[in-house]
């Protein structure tokens, strides 16, 4: 029997900057995001947690931090994690070389994460699934991590970052290292998928997603509309309110539009074409593959 057909948009970040917790907030109340990843560590965590609290229909996401960002822990306690600068690797280009080298001390890994989901978990918000800041929480020896700390705390849902499209969407535009990394990312998705199961969580069937460039806007959401698939698909979003200043809130100046993401979530045209072709707002607690 074919699954109906519906959409997850999730905005990452939530917490970051109050640019993005105000567009995240607007998109709630009136427009169909649903769901927020909320980073532990950065600087507007509490009001994040505030706004959460005042809008019943979100859900919440943990969106684990290990590059582009400061840690909870000590700098003594988790100096494999750290720069000089007392802050994580830049990005996970960065964080992954250190990783393969053997550079990144996985206890280290477990008591960070397990702060960042006991500093979230306490505050009693609605919280269904776990992610990750750049997609890190995929790598080998991290992900069972995640899926424990995650089960220690009843959360059963996790993002599975692979792209819909498959290898070929995989493979084109960017450089050839940026096609590289979406191709290694798609393989070691394809073995996390079975890991989860086995681990007895569910996730999106499907998922899509921009990193960097371009923008999950109106025109883009709607192709993907126009093309959606049977079942649940996940779509991760950057919603914000200026441009200019969340741009230089990344370590690597991300010429992204935000101001377009967030637009898109408001977008009369997007909510008439989910309703003339019965495309629903699915949840991450209602799941999708695995149980």
């Amino acid at each position: 029997m074919m699954k109906k057909k519906s959409i997850l948009l999730n905005a990452d970040d939530f917490g970051r900057h109050p640019a993005i917790n105000q567009a995240v907030a607007r998109a709630v109340r009136g427009g169909i995001l649903r769901s927020a990843s909320l980073m532990a560590g950065e600087p507007a965590f509490e009001e994040a947690v505030e706004l959460a609290r005042s809008l019943p229909n979100l859900e919440i996401g943990i969106h684990l931090t290990l590059v582009d960002g400061k840690p909870l822990l000590p700098r003594e306690d988790v100096p494999s994690l750290i720069g000089a600068d007392g802050r994580f690797y830049p990005s996970h280009r960065e964080f992954v070389r250190a990783y393969l080298s053997g550079r990144i001390h996985l206890e280290e890994v477990r008591l960070e994460l397990s702060a960042q989901f006991q500093r979230i978990m306490q505050e009693k918000l609605r919280v269904t699934h776990v992610d990750s800041h750049q997609h890190v929480h995929i790598l080998p020896g991290i992900f069972p991590i995640v899926l424990k700390l995650a089960q220690s705390y009843g959360i059963r849902s996790v993002r599975i970052p692979q792209a819909a499209g498959g290898i070929r969407d995989c493979l084109a535009g960017g450089s050839a290292g940026d096609r590289m990394a979406r191709f290694g990312l798609w393989l070691l998705c394809c073995r996390m998928r079975r890991k989860a199961v086995q681990y007895g969580f569910y996730f999106p069937d499907h998922f899509i997603g921009l990193i960097a460039g371009g923008a999950v806007d109106e025109a883009f959401l709607m192709r993907q509309l126009e093309n959606l698939p049977d079942g649940l698909t996940e779509i991760m979003i950057h919603p914000g309110l200026d441009n200019t200043v969340l741009s230089d809130c990344y370590a690597h100046r991300w010429e992204h539009d935000f101001e377009g993401e967030y637009r898109c979530c408001l977008s009369s045209r997007i909510a008439e074409f989910l309703r003339g072709k019965e495309i629903g707002l699915g949840s991450f607690k209602a799941g999708g593959s695995g149980l």
